[in-house]
């Protein structure tokens, strides 16, 4: 990290220290959270996903080469066109880290562009062709 960004993190570390003051005495009866002037922009250079730590779990993932050991171990696929059996199975489990509840949240992560991006995805299986793999899995045991 370089000096610039250190000194921005350790800001940004008082200021939290100094909202959360234990000392700090509300003045009058309304609530704390009151609302704020939120302005919403469209940035061409930033995205952000709700999601970040699957970035963090992805990372790992490649790290420990578990791809490579889901696809030597699960046999689904006579040929991997687009899909390899890893990206099915890494696909559903991103999901509910991503905070999916069912196969159909499978929609919102592959039109979600930043969610592709963190996770170097042209594109990921759609729920028809997840549920299609979760098929042949359970009818080859």
């Amino acid at each position: 990290m370089n000096a610039k960004e250190t000194r921005t993190l350790e800001e940004r570390k008082a200021a939290i220290a100094e909202r959360l003051d234990p000392e700090y005495q509300p003045q009058g009866t309304s609530p704390v959270v009151a609302g704020a002037s939120t302005r919403f922009e469209i940035s061409s250079r930033v995205q952000a996903v709700l999601c970040g730590g699957v970035a963090a779990i992805h990372a790992m993932v490649q790290w420990i080469g578990l791809p490579a050991a889901i696809d030597a171990r699960v046999s689904v696929f006579k040929r991997h066109w687009p899909y390899h059996e890893s990206d099915h199975v890494l696909n559903l489990a991103y999901n509910l880290l991503a905070g999916g509840r069912c196969i159909e949240d499978l929609e919102y992560r592959r039109n979600d562009p930043a969610y592709l991006d963190m996770l170097g995805a042209q594109r990921t299986p759609d729920p028809t062709t997840a549920g299609d793999f979760c098929r042949r899995r359970t009818s080859r045991r």
